[in-house]
């Protein structure tokens, strides 16, 4: 079955739906773009190591996820929460789909059509992707280290719950380790990208701590980092590690293919870690990247170690 493929409203192919209205114009165009950054990307180059089976349930998730990012952040600012309605509505189609009922809309949406049937992803975790990016349009700066991660519960923790459903080994222990390490991933990404979101007009750098370190909004625009930025990039990095530290048994639990692809994530954020130590916790300068090698040793360590 491909990805595109209709379902019926109990997971089987060959029922025929009322046909699908047509998408927006704005909507086609930032799913159009987000194929074409999703080509440029890691991720699904690290998906071509993974059996077929789940790499293209993997790519519908990747899909969907970079879309309602694009939508939050690349659509004309005044277009944004119209496409986040209109992604969710047509996510709400293809859970409740029945006979002669409309199908998605959207090809994301389409494709995630036997993600679902196959692997039965609660349909909150792709809704919550959704609110992180509606939450965006509202609120650029974050008080404290607990209300950032409140945001990363929406933002990031949902696409590790999934993976778990794709590979059919979600429990809730996984789930609670699975948060720890998605929480660290959003926090490296976050202070990997301190420029780059002030000049979006986002701070995801808690207002508490820039206060603790003696930093401001006007030392972040600087070319380069102050003494006291370098200070509070250091106590990030290292509260996004302990994290990191307390998900990563994770891998252990797990057996094969599940077992190296969470090794890979929990890798992935090891090495953007220590390309921000590396950079001496200059990340205004420019932006820290891991090292292609770093994470090759990171993943056969978390692999075989089990953390």
């Amino acid at each position: 079955m491909t990805r595109d493929a209709r379902l019926s409203d109990d997971g089987s192919p060959g029922v025929t739906r009322a046909p699908a209205a047509v998408a927006s114009g704005q909507a086609r165009l930032i799913m159009s773009q987000a194929a074409g950054q999703a080509a440029a990307e890691n991720f699904p180059v690290a998906l071509r190591l993974l059996p077929r089976r789940y790499r293209q349930h993997l790519a519908a998730v990747y899909g969907f996820a970079r879309s309602a990012d694009d939508m939050g952040d690349k659509a004309p600012a005044a277009d944004r929460l119209g496409l986040l309605d209109e992604l969710e509505a047509d996510l709400a189609r293809l859970y409740r789909a029945g006979p002669g009922a409309e199908g998605p809309r959207l090809t994301v949406v389409q494709a995630l059509g036997p993600t679902v049937a196959e692997c039965a992803v609660p349909e909150q975790l792709f809704a919550d992707l959704i609110q992180a990016n509606r939450q965006d349009q509202a609120v650029t700066r974050y008080r404290s280290f607990g209300d950032l991660a409140a945001y990363c519960k929406l933002s990031a923790n949902p696409v590790g719950r999934i993976v778990l459903h794709v590979f059919g080994v979600a429990t809730p222990r996984r789930e609670e380790l699975s948060d720890q390490v998605c929480t660290a991933l959003q926090l490296a990404e976050h202070w990997q990208d301190v420029a780059e979101d002030l000049r979006a007009g986002r701070i995801y750098l808690p207002a508490e701590d820039m206060d603790r370190f003696g930093v401001t909004e006007n030392d972040l625009a600087a070319p380069s980092a102050t003494a006291g930025v370098r200070e509070l990039i250091a106590f990030e990095t290292g509260r996004a590690r302990a994290l990191l530290d307390q998900g990563a048994p994770i891998v252990g639990t797990l057996r094969g293919t599940a077992r190296a692809a969470v090794a890979g994530y929990v890798a992935g954020g090891r090495a953007a870690l220590a390309a921000i130590t590396a950079s001496g916790h200059d990340v205004l300068a420019a932006t820290p990247r891991p090292d292609k090698r770093r994470v090759a040793a990171e993943l056969a360590k978390a692999y075989v170690s089990g953390r």
